[in-house]
């Protein structure tokens, strides 16, 4: 199939998982807006979209250059960007390609560059996770100071990103409806009807309710080491390994060739590994370096040049550091957005 490491997409599985998605979307009834900064190729984009994904969102402009290239024309940068004279230009030749764009801020200097473009502008709301975005209770006072402006609020968004701990899922999304209603009702009271309100996450999309018109997971198209051990998907349901050769028995454990920069180098503080072994699920990677992953291995240790199935801890990473998906039906696809970083 090719030289190790390299990313290979089992296809089913991940078809799968799209209408998996979709129905929970659908239980719910909001609308799928899956976050394509995971997966940053074209071909899987209109999977999602033929599976019944309203649009896409991305991270980047450069993201949301690559797919707008590929027909994309429903796109969220779901950051609160900050705009330069370069970002300005190739906004607008987004917007005069024919892409409904919508972009999030959550200051008013930000908003400020943004004077002038014809975009559809989402306030970003903290709801726990503690990052960017303003309190809910500012929502009304920034709509405002950016109605003043001339910008076009279209709503408000949040990402969850607290669900990404242990038994987190079911509070993380609590907490996001509870800040996406008030929100809501903030915007009302200022004179704005919220044409979208948006959140969602890969680990709280099973207990996502009804306030949020559209939900943004983006590692549920895949699956990865991290969504394993939180519990929102088992080892079947994951679709994307990273093939790697084991090439010593040092020590007693298996080593292979798939390091930090084939797997990514994420490890959150309850994560029991750099990543799993796909079809032996006591196996832990307990050490990373560039291009080694050492496994405690469970058993009698495969042979040397066995190729094994590593689950990267974090889909998202393991996707930027390759250039190609080794599809199990046969064929490659490019990560066409691979190092879009601006």
């Amino acid at each position: 199939m090719g030289q190790t490491p390299y990313l290979r997409l089992d296809v089913a599985v991940m078809e799968a998982n799209l209408a998996a998605a979709a129905a929970a979307c659908a239980r719910v009834g909001a609308a799928l807006r899956p976050h394509a900064k995971t997966h940053k190729c074209p071909q899987i984009a209109d999977l999602q979209l033929a599976a019944g994904a309203l649009g896409l969102t991305v991270a980047t402009i450069g993201e949301a250059e690559v797919f707008a290239a590929a027909g994309a024309t429903d796109l969220f940068i779901g950051y609160p960007l900050w705009v330069d004279e370069d970002s300005r230009v190739r906004l607008a030749t987004l917007q005069n390609a024919g892409v409904r764009l919508r972009v999030g801020c959550d200051s008013i200097e930000a908003a400020t560059r943004l004077i002038g473009l014809d975009l559809e502008v989402l306030i970003e709301l903290d709801s726990g996770h503690h990052r960017s975005g303003i309190s809910v209770e500012r929502t009304g006072e920034l709509a405002v100071e950016l109605g003043e402006l001339g910008v076009d609020v279209a709503g408000a968004f949040t990402f969850p990103g607290h669900s990404y701990s242990p038994d987190a899922g079911a509070d993380a999304a609590a907490q996001e409806a509870a800040t996406l209603a008030q929100a809501r009702d903030e915007l009302r009271a200022v004179g704005i009807e919220p044409r979208v309100l948006s959140g969602g996450s890969t680990p709280s999309l099973n207990h996502s309710g009804t306030v949020a018109d559209e939900l943004r997971p983006g590692v549920y198209v895949f699956g990865d080491a991290q969504q394993v051990e939180l519990g929102t998907i088992g080892f079947d349901q994951v679709a994307l390994t990273v093939m790697s050769t084991v090439v010593s028995h040092a020590g007693g454990r298996v080593i292979c060739d798939a390091g930090s920069k084939a797997l990514g180098a994420d490890r959150a503080p309850w994560a029991t590994g750099y990543g799993r072994v796909l079809d032996v699920p006591d196996a832990r990677i307990v050490a990373l370096s560039e291009h080694h992953a050492t496994i405690e291995w469970p058993g009698p240790l495969p042979r040397l040049g066995t190729t094994v199935a590593v689950m990267p801890n974090h889909a998202c990473n393991a996707v930027n550091l390759n250039e190609y998906y080794q599809l199990s039906s046969g064929g490659r696809w490019p990560v066409a957005a691979r190092g879009r970083n601006n």
